[in-house]
């Protein structure tokens, strides 16, 4: 149910935070909403949220340190909201381990449908019930060269050393280990991975991978210019 869900919502502006607050708590979320991003730290410490909605422009803490700061901590589902589709705001705020990004102004109704898709791959049911992720690779552990992907116990390992990836870097990574030498698409990657129904931006793909290609080896995952991404079998 999604009154379960715990959201941290980080945003200096007052109509905004307080709109959109009562529109999330209107869809059945439990709303812990603060002005700036060390009230926002000290809430998230405190509370554990599900989600963590976190505005690029908030003062004392910015949105994108902040999410460093909860990234270090926790695996937590981020969404970054930013008043720009800037490329530099949406760019550092994946590079620093949001999962997505929303830019603003949104319309409530996206907004909720972005949470309930993150939360989905998170395998959080509507909130509360916490699942592994659905494994398309399932069965076993995988190898390609020094690398390890053990689809039963969801870990990931290196030259026999553990690799730790956040929930939506291991389902990219379940998505290319399925079908190894594929090239997979980035609109592709988009609907199996973040579960867009719609277009969206594959800059949230391109970051991604890269992120993923820093844990896993950056020649691990190869770029087919024009089509997509494959893994090297």
């Amino acid at each position: 149910m999604a009154d379960q869900t715990h959201v941290l919502f980080v945003e200096d502006d007052d109509v905004i935070r307080e709109a959109t607050q009562l529109a999330l708590e209107r869809d059945g979320f439990v709303v812990t909403a603060m002005p700036d991003g060390l009230s926002g730290l000290e809430a998230f410490r405190a509370d554990r949220p599900d989600i963590a909605l976190l505005d690029v422009m908030v003062p004392g803490l910015d949105g994108v340190s902040l999410c460093r700061r909860i990234r270090d901590e926790s695996t937590v589902p981020v969404i970054m909201l930013s008043a720009r589709a800037d490329s530099i705001d949406v760019v550092l705020g994946l590079e620093a381990g949001a999962d997505d990004y929303v830019t603003k102004p949104f319309d409530g109704a996206v907004l909720v449908a972005r949470i309930r898709a993150v939360l989905r791959r998170f395998g959080h049911a509507g909130g509360g019930d916490r699942t592994e992720p659905d494994a398309s690779a399932a069965g076993g552990v995988l190898t390609f060269g020094d690398l390890e992907v053990d689809t039963d116990g969801m870990e990931v390992r290196r030259a026999g050393q553990p690799v730790a990836l956040t929930p939506t870097e291991m389902r990219l990574l379940l998505e290319f280990s399925s079908a190894p030498g594929t090239v997979l698409s980035r609109d592709k990657l988009l609907e199996r991975v973040w579960d867009y129904g719609w277009g969206g931006d594959t800059r949230v793909v391109d970051v991604h991978v890269q992120r993923l290609r820093t844990k896993i080896g950056q020649d691990r995952i190869e770029t087919v210019r024009g089509f997509g991404y494959k893994l090297k079998a």
